[in-house]
């Protein structure tokens, strides 16, 4: 059962990464931006099901990542993704239209960050 969860949300993540990319090009960049960390999210909490047995609860990439003694390079990119959950969406957490915040390199960037623990996660599980 577990295992098939993993693949549940490895295949999401994989899906989220592809919705990322297409939105980015179509120029709706704070989407991008939320599915680039849904992307991370999904990705590890796969990681977090095959290696440790367990799905980690809530959205804090930085923990669920730590929580696998993730490498540097998976650790930042996690800081870069952790707090878009909120501010891609809610304009009371950003003083500002998320819609308005994010532009084409801003959703690079967080692409980036999206592959690099995609990447980690696949040669680890």
């Amino acid at each position: 059962m577990l295992r098939k969860q993993a693949q549940c949300f490895w295949s999401q993540a994989r899906a989220d990464y592809s919705t990322a990319l297409t939105l980015r090009d179509v120029g709706i960049y704070y989407a991008s931006v939320f599915f680039c960390q849904q992307t991370a999210e999904k990705a590890l909490k796969a990681a977090s099901l095959d290696r440790q047995q367990r799905a980690p609860k809530g959205h804090n990439l930085i923990q669920i990542a730590n929580s696998l003694e993730a490498p540097l390079d998976v650790m930042n990119a996690s800081a870069e993704l952790n707090v878009e959950f909120i501010t891609s969406r809610n304009p009371d957490a950003t003083d500002g239209v998320p819609a308005q915040l994010f532009d084409k390199e801003s959703a690079d960037i967080h692409l980036s960050a999206a592959e690099v623990i995609l990447n980690w996660v696949k040669a680890i599980i």
